[in-house]
């Protein structure tokens, strides 16, 4: 995808602002480049260009329905696991440690923590070691991994 965003005036608009923003992300995550190229007015354009992501499999969280497909196969997961992964997957590069993941997950903060090493660990074991979903950062807990291909579906 090729993004032009025209930068002419002294001034970006807040829309324009906004889009260049959602183009940092994307060169963040390094998914995408930006270059900047002159217009035929003489101007400078800024151009994003999102590259594909990693060919590996991909996992479709159905909210709705409370489904989980891998690369479009049924993927039994328990209702913890499919919420522990889905509560990562809403907020991407963020790190959070096992007591936070219990009071957002779980609902309660009671349980011992090794709680949640349990279900990442079997979490991962369903997932498969194909696809890289949760990553462990040692001494703070566990985010979702930067090449984690995970699709939320709101409405299925």
């Amino acid at each position: 995808m090729t993004l032009a965003i025209p930068l002419t005036g002294d001034t970006v608009s807040p829309q324009a602002h906004k889009l260049l923003s959602a183009v940092r992300e994307l060169v963040e995550l390094s998914r995408g480049t930006v270059t900047v190229e002159p217009s035929a007015a003489g101007d400078g354009e800024a151009v994003a260009a999102a590259e594909p992501e990693s060919s590996g499999p991909e996992v479709r969280l159905l909210t709705g329905s409370r489904q989980a497909l891998l690369d479009g196969e049924a993927l039994p997961l328990t209702r913890l696991e499919f919420d522990l992964l889905l509560f990562l997957a809403e907020r991407p590069r963020r790190v959070f440690s096992r007591a936070q993941l219990l009071a957002a997950v779980w609902g309660y903060e009671r349980a011992g923590e090794r709680t949640v090493d349990v279900h990442v660990r079997r979490l991962r074991l369903k997932l498969g070691a194909s696809v890289p979903a949760i990553t462990t950062v040692y001494g703070v807990g566990y985010r979702l991994a930067d090449d984690a291909r995970v699709a939320i579906m709101p409405h299925d």
